[in-house]
């Protein structure tokens, strides 16, 4: 009986799902049972448990195997990539290798004329031993080997225009396949950002997970195709391949894993070649609601009351990175409707809403944030969203727009909330006009959630947490010890933490007087506001984050 008649027999798949994997054979040597995973039909896990069962192979749990790095240097990573197989370990002259396909006879022959030693497969998912290849052998190994054997690829010096060999270079299947790889594990691990940085004798991949930068594990010849990289992520970005002097900014679009994803592209001349950063745009994960943003309790009552207000201007602040985008996006889509009308006016435009009209801002031909605004008090909106305050024009056009019945979003760059009141009177707005138009400011950072498959409690060393964290007697804390859906970093997406400051009749008369932002915070705090720090130990006190992810994004006061 075959393997896939055994998973017949069992009722892992039906008479018909046979038949079809059977009739999709191209060759006699393709397994049915390959076909049935490949088609969702079965679980690899499920199968391999059969295939162990009847040829006495044990199947693996990689995640809970202790790797020997010593053997790893013995096995040319060709080999690694080719056969799609890991060596996990050696004892009592025998290597375990982990292999999804222990049919292929050669590759173990070609491991034991290599190693001179006898070889003992064991089985483990695909998926598993692609992941510990790239963790240990590096992203894009075998592409890079692949080009390192091509006769006719050669290093692209630098130079002041784009010749026919680096568009060439650019446009070979191998440096292709690399940049793909390059994105599609950064997609993989969830990251926001892809930075390739170049250094005199080496070409760092770094990406960013939540919040955090993470260097990539990739073969050290990658320098050697440094210009090559660089000229391919060009041409998808619409960019001069010549021009190796100037920043230049881009983008291109992908789709993975089913997903329509935008790539952000940003190339700066550095010391040793041009650095790039690839932003990562995932338009399926930004309308989330502000209750899975972090916002809860009296912070969200409140938010929802004065987002609901039919005039006056909301802002959210912080420095880039923190998620104001985000959170902005969330409110109008808390808001829409179809009895009013939204526009929008970003620099750039992150995603596309439904049923919101967006402009992109376009400074070379003379439509920034204020024109714009100028613009959209004739096209009769309800609600506008300004991507930025940063000048005085701005500001006044939409305090005039605020007062004119219109509700406006926008950000800025300050620490706090109170801050942003001094920020708009050093701009010039006076302060009657500040008062009279402002109705809430929101400051906010993000923070990483402990990881939900590896969170664990446990008794903290009282005398090493901040006094402002007060914990009753026994009351434990909570951490991520590090797995395989985390990375081993206990953390898992982010989280954010909130400081609202709601006008108030004693708060507007501070700012009429010109007072700091000191006391303005101070009597806010009077009032009830919740200062980020509070706001985050709150968060850490209920197991969704740890102190030292709030100590790392907000100072003590």
């Amino acid at each position: 009986m075959s393997f896939a008649q055994v998973l017949l027999k069992r009722g892992t798949i039906t008479q018909e799902q046979y038949e079809e994997a059977k009739a999709g054979r191209k060759s006699p040597g393709d397994r049915i049972e390959r076909i049935l995973i490949d088609k969702g039909y079965a679980a690899e896990r499920d199968v391999l448990e059969i295939i162990g069962e009847q040829l006495s192979i044990p199947v693996v749990n990689l995640d809970n195997v202790e790797i020997d790095q010593e053997l790893l240097e013995l096995i040319p990573s060709k080999l690694v990539h080719r056969c799609c197989l890991f060596p996990i370990d050696r004892a009592n002259g025998v290597i375990r290798v982990a292999t999804f396909n222990p049919f292929d006879l050669y590759a173990f022959d070609e491991l034991r004329m290599l190693t001179g030693t006898k070889i003992e497969p064991v089985l483990a998912t695909e998926a598993d031993i692609q992941r510990l290849i790239k963790q240990y052998y590096g992203v894009g190994g075998q592409t890079i080997e692949d080009m390192l054997r091509a006769e006719d690829l050669e290093v692209i010096t630098d130079g002041g225009e784009a010749r026919d060999e680096e568009i060439e270079a650019a446009q070979e299947a191998t440096v292709v396949k690399l940049v793909n790889e390059i994105l599609i594990e950064a997609i993989r691990d969830r990251a926001s950002d892809v930075h390739i940085e170049p250094f005199e004798s080496d070409l760092r991949v770094r990406y960013r997970v939540d919040g955090v930068l993470h260097t990539a594990n990739v073969p050290p010849e990658i320098r050697r195709f440094q210009s090559a990289i660089i000229s391919r992520i060009k041409i998808l970005s619409d960019l001069n391949i010549a021009e190796k002097r100037l920043p230049q900014d881009g983008g291109f679009s992908v789709k993975a894993h089913h997903r329509d994803i935008d790539i952000r592209v940003s190339i700066v001349p550095t010391a040793f070649g041009e650095g790039v950063v690839m932003r990562i745009l995932d338009k399926q994960s930004i309308l989330i609601d502000l209750t899975a943003l972090g916002m809860d309790g009296d912070v969200l009552e409140r938010f929802n009351g004065i987002i609901s207000l039919p005039h006056g201007i909301i802002l959210v602040t912080g420095p880039t990175g923190s998620g104001k985008t985000t959170t902005l996006y969330s409110a109008l889509n808390t808001i829409r409707s179809d009895r009013i009308k939204i526009l929008t006016i970003e620099d750039p435009i992150e995603y596309f809403l439904e049923g919101i009209n967006q402009v992109q801002v376009r400074p070379k031909i003379g439509l920034s944030f204020a024109t714009g605004l100028r613009s959209f008090l004739r096209h009769d909106p309800d609600v506008i969203l300004v991507g930025e305050i940063r000048d005085l024009e701005t500001a006044e056009v939409a305090v005039n727009a605020s007062l004119t019945g219109h509700l406006v979003f926008s950000t800025l760059h300050t620490n706090d909330a109170p801050s942003a009141t001094t920020r708009l009177l050093e701009m010039g707005i006076e302060p009657f006009l500040v008062t009279s138009s402002t109705e809430g400011i929101l400051a906010q950072r993000l923070v990483r959630k402990i990881c939900p498959s590896c969170k664990e409690a446990y008794e903290p060393d009282r005398s090493k947490l901040p006094t402002d964290l007060k914990l009753e007697p026994g009351q434990e804390l909570y951490r991520g010890v590090g797995c395989r859906e985390c990375r081993n970093t206990g953390y898992k997406g982010r989280l954010g933490i909130f400081e609202l400051l709601s006008m108030s009749d004693e708060i507007r008369e501070l700012i009429i007087r010109r007072t700091s932002a000191k006391d303005i915070r101070d009597l806010a705090c009077n009032q009830g506001m919740r200062l980020l720090r509070n706001d985050g130990l709150v968060k850490v006190l209920g197991g969704r984050t740890t102190v030292e992810e709030i100590l790392r994004v907000a100072k003590t006061e």
